[in-house]
């Protein structure tokens, strides 16, 4: 392939470099729209990845197919794959090291709100998703059931709006439907970011909230933790590897990779020949977690510094946003139905109101410590930064930071037993 007539001549690596880096600028340009204090944020990207993939897949994988012999191999999805895994590993690492300071004591402290909110959010989800399945194959009937549950598994991700609950369906399903979920995930991923922005904005303005009243209740239910956080905080200099963090986040990749290996059998469940493992995703949530929570072995400082886990959160969601949109996007229009959307606005809808209700007249929370655990269960960063606003106080993010690990382990696991299930 040439440009400007030939006089730029693009291989197929530089192609795919092209391609990804134009997403990225084009995604976040559209992700920057407001409307009415309301913008897609990172969800820019991966509509564009979906657009992209939409039009330009088979161009791209033009550009990565060669002729060995007489066979032909395309390195296509090897490629977008490898783009997805980095995103990946990056995002969901930095999501630990930077909850994992608060996570443990938020966990003991306020297990019987936070965490238990988290669990009845993402059951519901995953109740919804069975739902959903049970009824498009009595009612609607399907031609291929593992496409459905595959399809399923991929709305209730993107209804949720979890990363990680993508990556592990991806590699829970197989090869064969890896697409079907990022088509799924793609589909239900647009209102699962926009309708909790909604929630977060409408509820306050619907109960005519006091918001300097609520703060008041946030800081007075938050204030014994922020002082056992100042106190911990002081703690001697740590002997540091390299000045940015880096080889702790490595180590924490590394030890988390390995676990993420780990298949448990699960024959004993009735299940033969079926396999449980927490993948990539779950190992180095888990791992960074408990890094974060440590910071240091003895004299060593294992917690990389708070501007790299900045950025490499945002690096990692674009990148795998961008790989797995644009292979999702190849198939969308194919793959693509009305009630998939319907089925999508359920599971964001359902767990949400659900939770909310339960948070506010079984767990008695705070209005402000109710919406901000709600955007943690429902995995939604673009939410609480609307919240965040609305609320013109960062102490929201304290019960986010305690559902929001819960609830990404527990998606994972929900979206592989719907899986094993159906």
């Amino acid at each position: 392939m040439t440009l400007f007539g030939g006089v730029i001549p693009i291989t197929g690596i530089t192609f795919l470099m092209f391609s990804i880096f134009a997403i990225i600028a084009v995604g976040f340009a559209l992700g920057r729209i407001t409307i009415k204090g309301i913008s897609l944020g990172d969800a820019g990207v991966f509509i564009m990845a979906l657009v992209f993939g939409c039009l330009f897949y088979k161009y791209l994988d033009a550009q990565l197919t060669v002729k060995l012999g007489l066979v032909t191999v395309s390195y296509t999805k090897e490629a977008l794959k490898i783009v997805e895994n980095l995103g990946l590993i990056l995002f969901v690492t930095s999501v630990g090291f930077i909850a994992g300071p608060k996570f443990f004591g938020n966990f003991k402290k306020n297990f019987k709100s936070f965490v238990v909110l988290a669990l009845v959010v993402i059951l519901a989800g995953g109740l919804t998703a069975a739902g959903c399945i049970l009824f498009d194959r009595t009612v609607v009937g399907v031609d291929n059931p593992d496409e459905l549950t595959a399809m399923i598994v991929g709305i209730l991700a993107g209804a949720l709006t979890s990363t990680p609950a993508f990556s592990a369906s991806k590699e829970a399903v197989g090869a064969a439907f890896e697409d079907t979920v990022a088509t799924g995930y793609g589909i239900a991923y647009i209102f699962g970011v926009i309708g909790v922005v909604l929630f977060v904005q409408l509820v306050p303005k619907i109960t005519r909230a006091n918001m300097d009243v609520e703060r008041e209740k946030l800081l007075a239910s938050s204030a014994p933790a922020e002082k056992a956080e100042k106190k911990n905080n002081t703690a001697r200099k740590f002997f540091e590897i390299d000045g940015h963090g880096f080889a702790a986040f490595a180590l924490a990749a590394i030890v988390g990779a390995f676990i993420g290996m780990i298949k448990i059998p699960l024959t004993s469940a009735g299940l033969s020949g079926t396999c449980f493992s927490l993948t990539t995703t779950g190992g180095c949530l888990l791992t960074s977690l408990v890094f974060g929570h440590f910071s240091h072995i003895g004299p060593v400082s294992i917690m990389p510094k708070e501007n790299t886990l900045k950025i490499f959160k945002e690096l990692g969601l674009i990148l795998f946003l961008t790989g797995a949109g644009n292979a999702g996007g190849a198939k969308f229009i194919e793959l693509f139905k009305p009630e998939y959307f319907i089925y999508g606005m359920i599971m964001t809808i359902a767990p949400m109101i659900i939770g909310f209700f339960f948070a506010k007249y079984v767990l008695k929370l705070n209005l402000l410590n109710n919406l901000g655990s709600l955007t943690g269960a429902m995995t939604s960063t673009p939410a609480l930064g609307t919240l965040i606003g609305v609320a013109k106080t960062d102490d929201v993010a304290s019960a986010y930071a305690a559902t929001y690990p819960i609830a990404l382990i527990a998606v994972v696991l929900v979206s592989q037993v719907i899986v094993i299930l159906f």
